[in-house]
């Protein structure tokens, strides 16, 4: 059974998707010609095998028949054909017509030996060049993998934030990793058995009608007959393959999400209905896996039978007419021999049908991630010019996620250069939307975002958050050291630096209480050091990387108090000399921000300073109130 992993989508069309798949191999057309080459050579030798092996058939025939003759000393093999139609044994008559017979002569055991030595040496070079075959494709296929999975890391790279907001995650993990695995599993395992069988059904074709035409034409006959089972099994099983593979994928993101969240699981008690939903989603897994695998599974036996079929009546034949003379027994072995061998290829390629189907399942899973929509091209001349003041204007700008819904209307906004914005608002007012818009992570619909005088569409992606910090209220840190992790905003920063971030984001003041220090490790959820920390080095980390503008996004809203008054001192030197917008709901941390901004439904309806606000008793005096001031009020 192919790796498991896939993910949710019905293939388009088998033959194109197969094609595109292939394709890919064009880098590599030299070697593939190299390879068809080598093949052919390797199929031809082997091809010759029987039907040499045939005429050492015929020489221990031809020695043991004559050596036994009951004629006269003497007798030329003409004679003892007339010799034999004489006493009327017309039957051995005919037979010995067709044979190289001397009367009186045994088997020529040197001819015997000259003839298995060629067919030793065929054998041996059909290996090699075999071998050379396998090598050679091998490493064809493992090269176009390579090429695919680097074409899918690049295209991930640009593809919008927006992509991954509406796929699931385990979905995405399933396409890059075991689908790009099933396809590779796919082509080795059909790829070389495929170019062998079609040349070897080739080669064989030609001795068969070489040997006898009418042999031939009764092996054939049960080819049609093969070619039509397959094609009813495929298409019969195809279904189940997708069910397959979209049930599969339904399981990874299930057990993704379980385990992600396992913590909220076991606390909320729903360890028996997840259990329970992952159950069932097992079953249809298997219900459909097992469909799939059975019904694809029937194409080797019914080929099997046609083939057994097949020897019978080539057999049958045959021996009538070396009973007649019009062939030799040599022949009839050799032609046996490859009546067996010409339905093995066939048996082989209806075997990796359902390999095929499958590795073209996942090929389409991929080309959707390659097929997908990019985000909008970087301005082929960039404007390089330092980004360094942060004066940061939104001109009337207007955003939605979904054409139906809008999220941010006509906002316009001036952050001055070392100005601290805070923006405030209810939970989907559009605060984080706003600052992911500076990012560029979304487009905007209408409008412009200025930094310095620079449209931000006009300065390269890189470029612009290059000169741009985030803090975020959910930490990630990645496998590897606390000094790797700082370091990660800057990695050419000197030790010096990395040391000067971390004393300056308090990290250092809990560091040396761990095993290793700055060389200790942690992992990716960050398990060794508490949230508060861990916010502590993601600001370290924007310590280092030195940002013209700074996003502080809820910074605090998920440490203790004692830890809140150390990430409020981080930030406060790291938001120093620089333009920083804060979003809070913690109203506390921002009142000695220059320009307070209160949004509600995508608009701002209220700015000012934290003493103006409160004067005005509008939206910003209600959320003050309503966090400092007054009981919880039922909803």
């Amino acid at each position: 059974m192919p790796a498991p992993g896939a993910p949710d989508a019905k293939p388009k069309s088998f033959g194109p998707s197969l094609k595109r798949l292939l394709r890919r191999l064009a880098p590599e057309r030299m070697f593939v010609w190299l390879v068809v080459v080598l093949a052919i050579v390797s199929v031809v030798l082997n091809t010759l095998g029987p039907y040499l092996l045939g005429k050492a058939t015929n020489i221990v025939f031809d020695g043991v028949v004559g050596k036994q003759l009951d004629v006269p000393a003497g007798t030329t093999k003409e004679q003892a054909v007339e010799y034999l139609r004489a006493k009327g044994d017309n039957t051995f008559a005919d037979m010995l017509s067709a044979m190289h017979v001397v009367p009186g002569v045994g088997v020529d055991f040197d001819a015997v030996g000259r003839v298995l030595l060629l067919v030793l040496a065929l054998y041996l070079g059909a290996s090699v060049f075999g071998w050379l075959q396998a090598y050679l494709l091998n490493l064809v296929i493992n090269r176009t993998v390579k090429r695919l999975r680097s074409d899918i890391e690049d295209k991930i790279h640009r593809l919008p934030l927006r992509y991954f907001d509406s796929q699931p995650r385990g979905d995405v993990l399933s396409r890059v990793t075991n689908d790009v695995d099933n396809v590779a599993q796919s082509l080795q395992q059909t790829m070389s058995q495929l170019i062998v069988s079609v040349f070897t059904v080739l080669g064989i074709l030609v001795m068969m009608f070489w040997i006898s035409p009418l042999l031939a034409l009764i092996a054939l006959l049960t080819v049609p007959a093969a070619v039509y089972v397959t094609a009813l099994i495929a298409k019969r099983s195809k279904p189940h393959f997708v069910a397959q593979w979209k049930n599969t994928g339904l399981v990874n993101a299930q057990v993704e999400e379980a385990y992600t969240g396992h913590e909220i699981v076991t606390a909320f008690g729903r360890n028996r209905e997840v259990g329970a939903e992952f159950d069932k989603r097992n079953e249809e897994l298997y219900q459909s896996s097992f469909k799939a695998q059975f019904i694809s599974g029937l194409i080797m036996p019914a080929i099997m039978f046609l083939g057994n079929v097949n020897f019978v009546l080539v057999a049958l034949v045959g021996g009538l007419r070396v009973a007649t003379g019009q062939l030799s027994l040599g022949d009839v072995q050799a032609f046996i021999q490859y009546s067996r061998q010409f339905s093995q290829p066939l048996t082989q390629i209806g075997a990796m049908a359902n390999l095929l189907q499958s590795g073209v399942a996942s090929a389409e899973r991929i080309f959707e991630i390659l097929d997908a929509e990019e985000q909008s091209p970087d301005p082929a001349v960039a404007d390089t010019r330092p980004v360094d003041r942060g004066q940061v204007e939104f001109e009337g700008i207007s955003f939605r996620y979904e054409p139906e819904q809008p999220v941010i209307e006509r906002l316009s906004l001036l952050a001055e250069p070392g100005h601290v914005v805070a923006i405030v608002g209810p939970t989907g007012a559009g605060k984080t939307t706003l600052v992911n818009l500076l990012m560029r992570f979304y487009e905007l619909d209408s409008g412009a975002i200025t930094i310095d005088g620079v449209d931000i569409t006009r300065i390269s992606r890189d470029h612009l958050r290059s000169r741009i910090g985030m803090v975020l209220q959910d930490t990630w840190l990645f496998k590897g050291t606390i000094r790797e992790n700082i370091a990660y905003g800057n990695p050419n920063a000197s030790e010096e630096d990395i040391l000067a971030a971390a004393r300056a984001a308090y990290v250092d003041r809990f560091v040396h209480a761990l095993p290793d220090g700055y060389d200790t490790v942690i992992d990716e959820e960050g398990s060794g050091v508490s949230a508060g920390e861990k916010q502590l080095i993601t600001i370290a980390r924007a310590f280092l990387a030195k940002p013209s503008i700074l996003i502080l996004d809820e910074a605090t809203s998920s440490v203790d108090t004692r830890t809140e008054l150390l990430v409020q001192h981080a930030t406060a030197a790291l938001r120093r000399d620089r333009t920083s917008f804060v979003i809070a709901h913690r109203l506390s941390t921002i009142r000695d921000a220059d320009l307070i901004v209160v949004m509600e439904a995508g608009r701002i309806v209220e700015h000012g300073t934290h003493e103006r606000l409160l004067a005005e008793r509008g939206a910003y005096y209600r959320l003050y109130n309503a966090q400092f001031a007054a009981a919880a009020a039922e909803v």
